[in-house]
């Protein structure tokens, strides 16, 4: 039987928690065939974890997008992209492309970072990305610069933020409130355009986190090429990526994993949904 094909851009994580080799598990996981386009080669030092970036050469790229959209691609999700240019050839790709979705994880920073990969990636991302995403997946810092606000730290600013990045475009947004937000849970919220709804679950006391938002993005892309409708998508990736972090695990003095195949392999967890006002 034919598999769905999800097809990820995004950069590397030499540690396999993130990036594409996140993707590529979490493809595995739904059951979708996934293949990759690399934009970065992301390394740590390993005394302190620090990131080096290495975008890939352009034409480099352009080479790989030719091939993969040749294999006709039915989802395409967006991880790391470390340039306008390169902004821009992910929004081609999807419009020259016969996929159905397109799944925006506005990647602007490495985990443990707070400045923004390229200035100018936030003004590209609004204008290229955001118009054409069935789904764009922010968490707390990157929807508040999508939104043109202060990095919302309510709820009540999340639902702000959250519409004001739907009203630039996007058809579905999901703003990852993660643990930021205070209190027993971890809330994400997912606006349509009309309702908005409050993905619940309870928090860990671990630090497994590394890969948890290319893992939730990823989940979506999946459900969404196996013919989930958005909101459905969204809830299982969460729930999906909440066994993922319950059940990681630390890899060295730096950094603590997701499990990714943890919610077929070791359990289901539930997650909330609310309709708020």
């Amino acid at each position: 039987m034919a598999l769905a094909k999800t097809l990820t851009i995004a950069g590397t994580d030499v540690s396999g928690g993130a990036g594409i080799a996140a993707d590529l598990k979490a493809f595995q996981e739904h059951e979708t065939y996934g293949y990759s386009v690399l934009t970065t080669v992301v390394s740590m030092e390993p005394s302190t974890w620090s990131h080096r970036v290495s975008p890939i050469p352009i034409e480099d790229v352009k080479n790989q997008l030719e091939t993969a959209l040749s294999l006709n691609p039915d989802v395409i999700k967006t991880g790391m992209l470390p340039s306008e240019e390169v902004v821009e050839l992910s929004k081609d790709a999807f419009l020259n492309s016969n996929a159905k979705h397109f799944v925006v994880d506005p990647v602007m920073v490495c985990k443990g970072d707070d400045e923004v990969l390229n200035p100018g990636l936030v003004e590209s991302m609004i204008e290229n990305l955001i118009p054409n995403a069935t789904v764009v997946t922010p968490n707390l810092v990157e929807a508040g610069h999508l939104a043109g606000v202060k990095t919302p730290r309510t709820l009540d600013e999340i639902k702000e933020a959250a519409k004001l990045i739907h009203a630039k475009g996007a058809n579905y947004v999901v703003v990852k409130g993660g643990t930021g937000i205070e209190g027993d849970s971890a809330i994400d919220v997912f606006y349509d355009g009309s309702e908005l709804h409050l993905l619940e679950s309870k928090k860990f006391d671990t630090a497994f986190n590394h890969g948890a938002g290319c893992t939730f993005a990823a989940s979506i892309a999946a459900n969404l090429a196996n013919g989930k409708e958005p909101l459905e998508a969204v809830q299982q990736a969460k729930a999906f990526v909440t066994s993922a972090i319950k059940n990681g695990w630390q890899m060295n003095e730096h950094v603590g994993v997701v499990r990714h195949g943890a919610y077929n392999s070791v359990e289901k967890i539930e997650v909330v949904d609310k309709v708020l006002n």
